[in-house]
C-alpha cells in the first residue's frame, strides 16, 4: 500500500534531468562543494547529494559480560521506571509521589537486569561483544539539474583546493 506522502517525497528527491556535477569520496567534500554552489548564489534546490556503494560498517565497542549486561539492563530499567514513576505520580491520588517515584525505579531497575540477564544468557557466548552498525557510501555524487549543470561546472571551477574528476 502506498501512504499519501510517497509521491511528494519522491517528487522532492528527484530530478528532472540529472546529471553529475562531482563525485566525492567522502560526504563533508560533496557538502562543502553544495555549500560554496549556494554562497555564490546557485540556485542549490536544482542539487542532489547521492551516497552510492553502500556498505554495512560494524564497529566493535567492547567485550560482553555478565556484569556489564546486568549493568546495562539495571540503567534502562531504572530509566523505564523513573518514567512510569513520573506518570503514576501526576495522576496519583495519594500525597507519597517520592515513594512511587523511587518504588517504580527500583522495580524497573530489578526487571531490567533480569530480563538483560536471561536475553544474554540464552545467546550462549555467540556474541559476546557489543557494536554500533551504521550503512554508509563508499561515494557520493553531486547531481544538477541539466539546465544548470554548465553554470554550476563554471562555479565550482573556482573552489579553493583540488576540483574532483567528475567521472571518477
Amino acid at each position: 500500500m502506498v501512504s499519501p506522502q510517497q509521491p511528494r517525497v519522491a517528487a522532492l528527491l528527484s530530478l528532472e534531468y540529472p546529471q553529475s556535477l562531482a563525485v566525492y569520496e567522502e560526504y563533508a567534500a560533496a557538502q562543502k562543494a553544495v555549500d560554496f554552489l549556494s554562497d555564490n548564489e546557485f540556485p542549490v534546490q536544482n542539487c542532489m547529494i547521492v551516497g552510492t556503494e553502500l556498505k554495512q560498517v560494524e564497529r566493535i565497542t567492547g567485550r560482553l559480560t555478565n556484569g556489564r549486561v546486568a549493568g546495562v539492563g539495571a540503567m534502562s530499567g531504572l530509566w523505564f521506571g523513573l518514567f512510569v514513576g513520573l506518570i503514576f505520580s501526576f495522576f496519583g491520588k495519594n500525597g507519597d509521589g517520592l515513594g512511587v517515584i523511587l518504588s517504580t525505579a527500583l522495580i524497573g531497575a530489578v526487571f531490567g537486569t533480569v530480563w538483560s540477564l536471561i536475553g544474554y544468557l540464552g545467546t550462549r557466548g555467540q556474541r559476546d561483544f557489543s557494536s554500533v552498525t551504521a550503512v554508509v557510501a563508499t561515494r557520493y555524487e553531486v547531481l544538477v539539474e541539466h539546465k544548470l549543470l554548465a553554470q554550476a561546472q563554471e562555479l565550482l571551477r573556482t573552489l579553493p583546493g583540488a576540483t574532483p574528476d567528475p567521472f571518477a
